[in-house]
């Protein structure tokens, strides 16, 4: 009886060992909630950063993992991908690009004034001190995905509107594809933008053989100092849509194959090219060559084979150039031969020859796939320079007389100064004195003579 009131009386004292246990437990359960406190803060923060990170567009498609692991709902799935910013930059005029498209607009005003002086006894009201706007052209070309590109350009000439360089390409590595209205290789001078020429006209030989943009499919490689050309052309889109466009079944093939080593300081060119056009139902009306004397502001010639009826062409050309510091030459000939019907064929040539220098230091004729290119002055005015001044002399050679026919020929001594203040804008002054033989147009009983040009043209292309 004793024991069992010792056992329920509540005012028995605790032993120092069970003070003892009873304090560990209460220490224990202190650390307990202690880091149960410590995991829900942490909880919270994560939560809060999930959060934040899903109303974030740079940061949507990221998502914690501790978060799922913490019991958290998923994020907000990411939004469609934001689209590449705009960039633009500056080439003579804004270009646009975003992502794989770009639009770079294009633009081109020459202004020519010319002095044609031939002997007083030629009564041609076309001769004398004339003025014209030589070009003017408007268009666009740029960049689409796939490694696809476009070009668009139409110009005001010979008051007309022409369509020029007008394309689809395609390009990948070294290889490419154009299809459209395009030149078709035929030479070095003839490729040369006409604001990146050393004279102010091309050689005679390039007019006189008409060469011109055709429509077509060409193609292009180039690898290292290698550059091969080659393609199918129609007509050009003038003769494709005029009245009997539907019955012109013309058609040609042409290439070019250039080689141009640099061998230390010089860039040097060696090209060749042929070409062969079946005239078909166009021949019937006849072929023409002829030349203007150096100056498109007129419509005289005085080299002229007539028409005659002819079922091909067949062409040829060499080229050579070479650049090394402020020294430039370039050299070219070319023959055609028309498959003449009725008749034996004639062949007539062409050629010329020119060496340049530029006067001013740091300058140089720029080079680049296959012809000569834009040279942007070192020292531009309006940077303490006083832009580019290039010299060149030419001599330029033509021959219309094979068989039968005597178209004459001519004997061209050309001098050009072209000044470049800043890049894109250009003033060209030229001196020419031509010699002809047999030339079609008489001064009194002499069709041989000599003729003095001098021109001056303004020009802005970008």
């Amino acid at each position: 009886m004793a024991h069992a009131q010792q056992a329920h009386n509540p005012q028995q004292a605790l032993t120092a060992e069970d003070a003892a246990a009873l304090r560990a437990e209460i220490a224990a359960l202190r650390a307990q909630v202690q880091s149960l406190q410590q995991r829900v803060d942490r909880a919270d923060a994560e939560r809060a950063a999930a959060i934040a990170s899903a109303a974030s567009p740079a940061s949507a498609s990221t998502a914690p993992s501790n978060v799922a692991q913490a019991g958290q709902a998923a994020p907000t799935p990411p939004a469609a991908a934001a689209k590449p910013a705009v960039e633009t930059a500056w080439k003579g005029a804004p270009q646009i690009r975003q992502g794989d498209w770009s639009f770079k607009p294009k633009g081109r005003m020459q202004f020519d004034t010319v002095a044609v002086a031939a002997p007083d006894s030629i009564p041609d009201k076309g001769l004398g001190l004339a003025t014209e706007v030589r070009r003017i052209r408007l268009g666009g070309e740029g960049s689409m995905p796939g490694n696809f590109g476009y070009k668009l350009e139409v110009e005001l000439s010979d008051n007309k509107v022409d369509l020029v360089d007008s394309y689809i390409s395609w390009q990948s590595g070294p290889f490419g594809i154009r299809l459209g209205n395009q030149n078709q290789f035929q030479s070095l001078d003839e490729l040369i933008g006409d604001t990146s020429g050393s004279v102010m006209e091309r050689a005679a030989f390039t007019d006189a053989f008409n060469f011109e943009r055709r429509l077509g499919l060409a193609a292009e490689w180039q690898k290292g100092p290698w550059l091969v050309q080659g393609g199918l052309f129609t007509d050009d889109v003038n003769a494709l849509s005029a009245s009997n466009g539907d019955e012109n079944n013309s058609y040609g093939v042409d290439g070019r194959l250039v080689f141009a080593p640099k061998l230390g300081d010089t860039q040097l060119h060696f090209g060749l090219s042929g070409h062969w056009r079946d005239l078909n139902s166009t021949g019937e009306a006849g072929v023409r060559y002829r030349q203007r004397p150096y100056s498109h502001v007129t419509d005289t010639r005085f080299l002229d084979t007539g028409t005659f009826k002819a079922s091909s062409e067949t062409h040829y050309g060499l080229e050579f150039a070479a650049v090394r510091g402020r020294w430039h030459v370039a050299a070219e000939t070319h023959w055609l031969t028309a498959g003449r019907i009725g008749g034996a064929d004639p062949t007539f040539f062409g050629g010329y020859a020119e060496v340049g220098y530029y006067l001013t230091p740091g300058d140089t004729r720029a080079y680049k796939g296959g012809i000569f290119d834009r040279s942007a002055p070192k020292n531009p005015v309006g940077q303490g320079g006083m832009g580019s001044w290039q010299l060149t002399l030419r001599y330029d050679y033509l021959d219309l007389n094979d068989r039968d026919i005597r178209g004459g020929t001519q004997n061209g001594y050309i001098a050009g100064l072209v000044w470049s203040p800043i890049n894109y804008l250009r003033f060209n002054l030229n001196y020419a004195h031509l010699d002809y033989r047999d030339a079609v147009l008489y001064a009194g009983s002499r069709n041989d003579y000599g003729v003095n040009v001098v021109g001056f043209r303004a020009e802005l292309d970008y």
